[in-house]
This record gives structure tokens, C-alpha cells and sequence, in this order.
């Protein structure tokens, strides 16, 4: 016929509704069951199995390394001096993390358990909070005050 052009076969395209499970890497391939093509010829057959190849979008918050995850967590300078708690976005929602005092700008804390499933089911990989220490954007007089003391008792100053 004209529409198939001898082949026997007819392409339409169709809707399918896919679980894809949770834990899929980019570049996986997920099978689903006899929805691939027929086999051309006459008489047909069953039809193939279908596969899918998953590409996954960056995400806004995490990067992604096996199944761990990635982010920063922003921490007040204050915190960061005298410690303190602050809230860590997780997958399912927020996570309260302990900061301890004198914590440094780019230490790694791991939150273990909160990064993303392993595929198959069971345990989960870890989330890392890399801190990212906040200055202050302005000072009241009297905070600029207290840090030029603070300043002079540490005799912190340009070297030589």
C-alpha cells in the first residue's frame, strides 16, 4: 500500500506512560516489555521489547557523583565564629546541620542516608553541604565598632 509502502509496516506515534525507577543514572537504559516494533514480513509476530535511554536534567540545588550529592549551604559569618544551626535542603525537604564553632569556609559536612537512592532499592548515598561563610553586606556603627576591637585584641593586620 502507499502508506507503507510494501514494508508491512505502519509507524504511529503513541503515548506511553513509563515508571522509571528511582536511583537511574544518566546514560541508563530502561526496558519495557513488549512495547518495541513488530517484526517486519508477513504473519508479524509479538513485538519487541522497547528500550529507553535516560538523560537526566541538571538539577538547580544538587550536583550529582555516583549517588551522592552535592550542594552548598550558606552560613552566617556569626555561625560560622561561635556555632550554630542552619537548614540544608535535602531531597524530601530540609535537614537541620550543627555547625561547629570556628568552622571554616569550604568545609564538607555529610549528611549520610539523604542523597539519592541506589537503583534496585535499599540504601541511599550521602549528601554533601560544602559551607559557604556570608559576610555581612552592611555594619550598624555599633557592629563595626565591636569588630575593630575584636580586630585590635587579635593584633590582626597587613604583614610585612
Amino acid at each position: 500500500c502507499h502508506v507503507c509502502q510494501g514494508s508491512g509496516v505502519i509507524v504511529r506515534p503513541r503515548r506511553l506512560e513509563v515508571k522509571i525507577p528511582p536511583g537511574v543514572s544518566d546514560g541508563s537504559r530502561v526496558r519495557v516489555a513488549g512495547e518495541g516494533p513488530r517484526p517486519s514480513g508477513r504473519g508479524g509476530g509479538a513485538r519487541g521489547d522497547l528500550y529507553l535511554v535516560i538523560s537526566v536534567r541538571p538539577h538547580e540545588r544538587f550536583s550529582r557523583r555516583g549517588d551522592d550529592l552535592h550542594t552548598e549551604v550558606n552560613v552566617a559569618l556569626l555561625d560560622a565564629v561561635l556555632g550554630g544551626e542552619v537548614a540544608v535542603s535535602t531531597l524530601k525537604g530540609k535537614a537541620m546541620l550543627k555547625i561547629p564553632p570556628l568552622t571554616q569556609n569550604g568545609r564538607v559536612f555529610r549528611l549520610t542516608g539523604l542523597g539519592m537512592p541506589h537503583l534496585g532499592g535499599g540504601a541511599k548515598g550521602d549528601l554533601y553541604a560544602k559551607v559557604e561563610v556570608i559576610l555581612p553586606a552592611d555594619l550598624s556603627p555599633e557592629e563595626r565598632e565591636l569588630f575593630e576591637k575584636l580586630k585590635a585584641m587579635r593584633k590582626v593586620g597587613p604583614k610585612a
